[in-house]
């Protein structure tokens, strides 16, 4: 049978994929002098990660790569990053591969090349990358490969505890039911003038959307799940419980903003838990790995350590909430062969542990992760690296409003957990539904 043109290059390209795949896993890719047939050239890379993060990281690729081809980094704002790729792609102006954020996976698959299971099995691809990058796979193949993830993690001001004469910071949950009225403080008129941890509210809470999403995944609902190519939001479901999971998680968040309650700790008067914990008034923050540094600079003089997320008692898997990033090909690419090969080599050994040092965040390989730094931090980043977890949200900032309105329904008596979460559902599915 003759093949016609595009038949042959689908081919050529199918091929080169199990060429260069088998390279790559193999550990040969250092070897090349020159690269598979198709391979050269400059091809373009947009993400949302600092372009000083990436120079390093890239300049020692390049080292590697000398004249086979050559990466260019575009750092864009994530605040613009989806528009400007859509309109991008729009008008045929799109880069080769972007840094895939895992909210993005559900904007972007269509948009994206997966790698074939005959190039990267299922095997390799769990073999090779955390848990969680499992997100990056379809039907088809892995549309990305994780680079570095940022996991949520619990600060905690050491002079608060210390107080309390508390030795260690909670490792559960419900810790915080004993906590709360220990270490939050008000005055004659109930004005919170220091406060065990921020829970209950929306606007003032940094990451509620992630910390909520964290607490349905411990509880035991995965929010999402993908099958035969089609996403159905599971908010409701009982998942062999009495009462849905996600209705228990969102009860236990949402009672920290009730000043009836024993465990009342937070309000939507105060400042953004973020500032609250800065400014020395906040016994817990729950924030991003990445967070720790820029809270250093803001309050050189604050007393804080950094633990593992708190995790249910009845749960024997451990888990946080990881921002992770991936690199993909997109299918608009004029150079997929050599957009493919850099995709391999930026989730080389080489390229991640290089990135993962430049950017302070632990690696999303198995391999790197296996020796945590030396340094006071390094145990808990990587452990909580290995323990992170996500879904795949249909449109990050409309899901933020069906949050704040879940958590805001219940928190003003509009609505009851039920309710809110039923809600919830229906709102997040009529997302997927109509992209």
């Amino acid at each position: 049978m003759k093949l016609n043109t595009f038949q042959l290059i689908v081919l050529g390209v199918f091929s080169f994929f199990i060429l260069f795949g088998f390279f790559v896993f193999s550990g040969l890719i250092p070897l090349f002098n020159s690269g598979p047939t198709g391979v050269g050239g400059t091809v373009t890379l947009w993400g949302t990660i600092p372009e000083r993060v990436m120079r390093a990281p890239l300049d020692g690729l390049r080292e590697t790569l000398g004249d086979l081809y050559a990466v260019t980094y575009v750092e864009k704002s994530a605040s613009s990053f989806d528009r400007e790729l859509v309109e991008a792609l729009a008008s045929g102006r799109g880069p080769d591969l972007i840094l895939l954020p895992h909210d993005l996976i559900a904007r972007h698959r269509d948009k994206l090349s997966p790698i074939p299971f005959e190039t990267l099995s299922l095997r390799d691809f769990k073999d090779t990358f955390i848990e969680e990058g499992e997100l990056y796979v379809t039907p088809s193949g892995a549309i990305a490969l994780p680079l570095v993830v940022d996991p949520l993690v619990m600060f905690w001001n050491r002079d608060f505890f210390s107080r309390a004469a508390i030795a260690e910071p909670p490792r559960y949950w419900d810790e915080f039911l004993t906590l709360a009225p220990e270490l939050t403080k008000t005055d004659d008129a109930l004005n919170i003038r220091e406060s065990a941890v921020a829970l209950g509210e929306y606007r003032n809470v940094a990451h509620a959307k992630e910390l909520l999403s964290l607490l349905f995944l411990q509880a035991g609902t995965p929010i999402v799940i993908e099958e035969n190519g089609a996403s159905e939001v599971v908010l409701s479901e009982r998942q062999g419980f009495v009462v849905p999971p996600a209705e228990s998680a969102l009860r236990f968040y949402t009672e920290f903003s009730n000043p009836v309650k024993p465990i009342y700790a937070w309000n939507r008067a105060l400042p953004p838990s973020d500032d609250f914990f800065a400014a020395d008034n906040l016994a817990v923050y729950f924030g991003f790995a990445s967070e720790r540094e820029a809270l250093r600079s803001r309050s050189p003089h604050l007393n804080f350590d950094i633990a593992g997320m708190p995790q249910t008692r009845e749960s024997k898997r451990e888990r946080t909430f990881g921002a992770l990033v991936g690199v993909g090909v997109l299918k608009q690419s004029g150079n997929q062969p050599t957009a493919f090969a850099a995709a391999f080599a930026l989730a080389d050994r080489a390229f991640v542990s290089a990135l993962g040092e430049a950017s302070g965040l632990p690696p999303a390989r198995r391999d790197l992760l296996r020796a945590a730094p030396n340094d006071a931090f390094g145990k808990t980043l990587y452990r909580s690296a290995l323990t992170s977890a996500a879904w795949v949200d249909p449109s990050p900032l409309a899901s933020e409003t069906i949050y704040q309105t879940m958590i805001e329904s219940v928190v003003s008596g509009r609505s009851t957990v039920n309710e809110a979460i039923l809600r919830a559902e229906a709102e997040l599915q009529t997302l997927f539904n109509n992209p």
